[in-house]
């Protein structure tokens, strides 16, 4: 009986949706009739839920919802453009990220947190559960450069061509120049979210290979908002002492503020050698990153236009490694190898993850 109550209840969902839909109602009752509910309705649900049970190789009376049925979740990091493909009875759930549904007529997609139906075309709301009703496909496309998807059921991924910044993050993190926060989706990539200065500090502080030297720091700062004690503040007294960052004034850092492309392009041509702290004009910051060979005219006229990320911290900090330093045959990754961050072997392994040209 519970195993039927298990199945009983999605089915339910789904003939509901199904009903409102495409059938029963009128200017008297306008959900629905109450001979669709008492009638067709409910001899519809008896025969999708002893056709579910069926298909899970279970009867009415016996046997234990297996582990790999439609009651368990699973996590995927997508991009752009990527389309996760659902059929009748399966869900996704938007973690972060920017997505919409699209599904043919008849059909229709509930939004289970709602409790209503969202028509084809609709923006998905994060964190609300959506499921696609009785003879439905239904497709959810990523619009934004990464998202993070809960799935549940019978889920296919068709994945787009598009720049994939999840993998540039996987590969830094290969590379031990990419930790993530302490999010608890999406691996903690959390490249959906605006970094922050603290962040952006960190990673340039990380593609210097000088993290080991940072986290070893002890003496003060003339930053108030800097907690004593913390890990942040190793890194930025290090950062600070050594004349790589001014601060925001001279008592405050602002580790919470908002960092921007021209800002963190001007951090990692300072750690390659083609700029210093005492550089604090940033108009040509782009112009002086193209002729070093850092960025592309495609990855600047990206950076000028879209809102910077940390989808694409990770996308400069990934093509820089690839960048030769000033005067030199050698590149800022040959640097870290020397260093020490990380080996040729991992080197190798991070770059075989990114499958995408650069812009």
């Amino acid at each position: 009986m519970r195993k039927k109550l298990l199945i009983l209840l999605p089915v339910c969902v789904l003939m509901l949706a199904a009903g409102w839909a495409l059938a029963a109602g009128d200017a008297a009752d306008p959900l629905a009739t109450l001979s669709y509910l008492t009638g067709a309705f409910t001899e519809a649900v008896d025969q999708r839920v002893d056709q579910r049970l069926n298909e899970a190789g279970l009867s009415s009376g016996s046997g234990a919802v297996p582990a790999a049925s439609a009651l368990s979740w699973a996590e995927t990091r997508l991009k752009g453009a990527d389309d996760a493909v659902c059929t009748t009875g399966s869900s996704v759930m938007l973690l972060a990220g920017e997505a919409y549904v699209s599904y043919p007529s008849p059909g229709a997609v509930v939004d289970v947190t709602a409790g209503t139906v969202v028509p084809s075309g609709a923006a998905l709301a994060v964190n609300h559960r959506y499921l696609a009703a009785e003879d439905t496909i239904a497709h959810f496309i990523v619009t934004s450069k990464t998202a993070v998807l809960d799935y549940q059921g019978s889920v296919e991924f068709a994945y787009s061509g598009t720049e994939d910044y999840n993998a540039m993050a996987a590969a830094l993190k290969q590379l031990h120049l990419f930790k993530g926060t302490l999010i608890g989706f999406g691996q903690g990539f959390d490249l959906e979210a605006a970094p922050t200065r603290l962040q952006a500090l960190i990673m340039f502080i990380r593609v210097l290979g000088e993290e080991q030297q940072a986290l070893s720091w002890t003496g003060t700062t003339p930053f108030t908002d800097v907690a004593r004690g913390s890990e942040a503040e190793k890194y930025v007294g290090y950062a600070y002492e050594r004349g790589y960052t001014n601060g925001y004034s001279a008592t405050e850092f602002r580790p919470a503020g908002a960092v921007n492309a021209s800002q963190y392009t001007e951090f990692v041509l300072r750690a390659m050698g083609y700029s210093s702290a005492a550089n604090t004009n940033l108009a040509d910051v782009f112009d002086r990153a193209m002729n070093a060979g850092v960025l592309t005219t495609g990855e600047t006229a990206m950076l000028q236009r879209d809102r910077f990320l940390r989808s694409e911290l990770v996308y400069i900090s990934y093509y820089a490694l690839e960048a030769l330093l000033p005067n030199s045959s050698r590149t800022l990754g040959d640097q870290l190898m020397d260093a020490g961050v990380f080996t040729a072997w991992e080197w190798e392994a991070a770059r075989a993850l990114v499958p995408s040209w650069r812009l």
